[in-house]
C-alpha cells in the first residue's frame, strides 16, 4: 500500500482550527498516541490528537532507538512479547526505509556470564519465533579475525551475531502524526487536555491550546495514551479509577566519540545480569545505554545522574580496549519508560508488554475510555491496530472501518517508487534513493543529501519544491528551506524541536551555531516559543 498524497498539508496549530467534536480524542503525542490516531483516521473516524508539548517530547525520543524483539526478554520467559516484536521488525523496516534500517549486533562471549549453550539456545529461538523474509539469522564469529573484534579487549575471542533494526524514534512519531493528518485527523501540539468527563453517551473535554483560551470538545470516545502520565491523567483529569498502575523506570544513555569504525552494534553482558548496547550513532559517535532505575515523582524532571554515567562507562570499559570515561561523554539523555506493574522485584525484569484497558462503564459501548498501559516502540503498530479494532467495534464507523490496514502500509516518505521504481529490499532501496537524489540535486552537499534522504525520504521534494534554492545556510548543513518546511509541515515550533527531535543536528553544532538557529527562529516565527523548558536529556555541558 502506498502512502496518501495529502501529506503536504500544513499542521493544525491554532485554537481557531480546533474542532468542536470528534469521534475519538487521543491524549498524548508519543508513539502510541500517534499510532492509534493514524490507524483510526485511516479507518474513516474523525480523530483529534492533543499533545501538551512537542510530539515525542519525552519517552518516545529518549529510547535506545531499536526495532528489536528483545533478546534478553527470553530469560524472563516473555515468549509472547518477543514473538510479537519479532513479527513486527520487517514490517516496520519496509514501511519507512528512510528512518529505519537493519542492524547487526555482536555479543562478545564472556565465559563468566551466560554459557555458550544458553546463548545458542536463545539465538535459535530468536531466529525462529517469528518468520524472517530477508533479515539474516544468527551466526558465530572469531573476534580475533572479524573487524568487530578490533576495538575489544584481546581476551574476547568468540562472538555471536544476530539481526535487529535501528529507528529514528522521534521521527517515527512525527511520521505517524503526518499520516494521521493526511487521512483526516487533527493533530494539535502545545495543547493540554485540562479535564474530561462523561456527558451522556460521550465525553466533554476542556482543551487549553498554548496562548489561547480553553475550548470545549465533544468526543464519542477518549484514549489515554499519556505514557508516564497515564495514571495521573486517568485519576486527575478524567476522574476515573483503575486497578492498574505503572512503574516508572528511567533509562539513561550516554554519547561518546566514535569507539569503532565498522557498522555493527554491540550487546554487552554485565555482571548484574543486565545488558547494555553500544551502537553507531550519527556518524561520529557511539551511543551507550541503557540503565533501569525506578523513579518516583514527575517523569518530566528525570535526568541521568552521576552513578548512571559511571555505571555505563564501567560496563562498556569491561569490553572496549580503550576505556570509556565520564569525561568522554559529549551528550546524555534520560527517558522514563511507563512499564505495566507486574509485581516484579527487579526493575529490569518488569514486562515491556502492553495492556489496553477499557473501563467497565463503557462495556456497553457508551462513551468508551481506553487507557494504554506500557508498551515499546517495536510493537506500537500492533498496539494501535488492536486499540483501533476494539474502538471501532464499540463505536461503529464508516463502511470498511472494521478492516485493519496498517500492516502493509507505508509511512510518509517511505514510498520511494517515483525515484527508484519498484521496491526491493529496504536497505538496498534507500541506497538507490540516495543515488537518485544526488543525480537530481547535485548542487546540494553530499552530507546534506544523505541526511535529508534519511530524514524525509520521498518527502524531500517538499523541501525543494519546483527546484527552489535551499536558501541561506543558517548553521552548517541546515538551510532555510528545511526550517521553513519543518515549521509549515511538521509542527516544529522552536529551535529545540528541530535540533533535538526532528533531527540530531544539535549534537553536531557548537553553542554559537545552535544559537544562530534560535535567532533565526525568533526572527522568522516570533509568535512561537524560542526557549522551551530544557529537555531532561540536554543537561550535559558542551565544549
Amino acid at each position: 500500500m502506498t502512502e496518501p498524497q495529502a501529506g503536504a498539508a500544513a499542521p493544525v496549530s491554532t485554537a481557531a482550527a480546533l474542532p468542536t467534536s470528534c469521534d475519538v480524542l487521543v491524549v498524548g503525542g508519543g508513539i502510541n498516541g500517534a499510532g492509534i490516531a493514524r490507524d483510526l483516521a485511516g479507518r474513516g473516524l474523525k480523530v483529534l490528537l492533543a499533545e501538551r508539548d512537542d510530539l515525542a517530547r519525552h519517552t518516545s525520543s529518549s529510547s535506545t532507538k531499536l526495532i528489536h524483539g528483545g533478546l534478553r526478554y527470553l530469560e524472563y520467559y516473555e515468549f509472547n512479547l518477543v514473538r510479537k516484536a519479532l513479527a513486527e521488525r520487517e514490517l516496520l523496516l519496509k514501511s519507512a526505509p528512510h528512518i529505519m534500517w537493519p542492524l547487526r549486533f555482536v555479543m562478545p562471549h564472556d565465559p563468566s556470564m551466560r554459557p555458550v549453550w544458553m546463548i545458542r539456545a536463545g539465538l535459535f529461538l530468536y531466529d525462529h519465533l517469528a518468520r524472517r523474509e530477508w533479515l539474516p539469522g544468527s551466526s558465530t564469529v572469531n573476534l580475533r579475525q572479524h573487524p568487530t573484534g578490533t576495538p575489544l579487549k584481546p581476551g574476547f575471542q568468540r562472538g555471536f551475531v544476530y539481526s535487529d533494526g535501528w529507528v529514528d524514534d522521534a521521527r517515527l512519531v512525527v511520521l505517524n502524526a503526518l499520516d494521521a493528518q493526511a487521512r483526516g485527523a487533527t493533530v494539535l501540539t502545545r495543547c493540554t487536555v485540562l479535564a474530561a468527563q462523561r456527558q451522556g453517551s460521550g465525553w466533554q473535554a476542556t482543551l487549553q491550546p498554548e496562548g489561547a483560551a480553553p475550548q470545549q470538545v465533544q468526543a464519542r470516545a477518549l484514549v489515554n495514551a499519556a505514557g508516564p502520565w497515564a495514571g495521573e491523567f486517568l485519576r486527575d483529569r478524567a476522574r476515573q479509577a483503575s486497578a492498574r498502575s505503572l512503574r516508572l523506570v528511567k533509562g539513561s544513555h550516554i554519547v561518546v566519540p566514535k569507539m569503532f569504525e565498522h557498522d555493527h552494534a554491540y550487546i554487552f553482558q554485565n555482571p548484574d545480569r543486565r545488558i547494555i548496547f553500544a551502537i553507531p550513532y550519527e556518524g561520529a559517535f557511539t551511543l551507550i545505554g541503557t540503565t533501569d532505575v525506578e523513579i518516583q515523582g514527575d517523569p518530566g524532571s528525570a535526568q541521568i545522574d552521576g552513578d548512571e554515567t559511571a555505571y555505563l562507562c564501567e560496563q562498556a570499559s569491561r569490553y572496549f580496549a580503550k576505556p570509556v570515561r565520564p569525561a568522554d561523554v559529549v551528550w546524555s539523555y534520560a527517558g522514563v519508560r511507563p512499564l505495566l506493574d507486574d509485581d516484579s522485584g527487579d526493575a529490569a525484569a518488569v514486562t515491556r508488554d502492553y495492556l489496553l484497558e477499557f473501563d467497565g462503564e463503557a462495556a456497553g459501548g457508551s462513551a468508551p475510555l481506553l487507557t494504554v498501559w506500557g508498551g515499546k516502540i517495536t510493537t506500537f503498530r500492533k498496539l494501535a491496530e488492536e486499540a483501533a479494532d476494539e474502538l471501532v467495534r464499540r463505536l461503529g464507523g464508516p463502511a470498511g472501518s472494521q478492516r485493519a490496514w496498517t500492516r502493509q502500509a507505508l509511512l510518509p516518505g517511505g514510498d520511494l517508487s517515483a525515484w527508484i521504481g519498484a521496491a526491493q529490499r529496504p536497505d538496498a532501496d534507500i541506497a538507490r534513493f540516495i543515488a537518485a537524489l544526488a543525480q537530481r540535486h547535485p548542487q546540494l552537499p553530499a552530507a546534506v543529501r544523505a541526511r535529508w534522504a534519511r530524514a524525509y525520504g520521498s518527502r524531500v521534494s517538499l523541501l525543494l519544491a519546483d527546484g527552489a534554492a535551499p536558501g541561506a545556510e543558517v548553521a552548517p548543513g541546515l538551510f532555510e528551506c528545511e526550517l521553513r518546511y519543518l515549521h509549515a509541515h511538521e509542527w516544529a515550533r522552536c529551535a529545540d524541536d528541530v535540533l533535538w527531535r526532528r533531527s540530531k543536528l544539535g549534537l553536531h553544532l557548537s553553542a554559537p551555531q545552535r544559537e544562530a538557529v534560535a535567532q533565526w527562529w525568533a526572527l522568522n516565527h516570533p509568535s512561537t516559543p524560542t526557549q522551551p523548558a530544557p529537555a531532561p536529556r540536554q543537561e550535559t555541558s558542551w565544549n
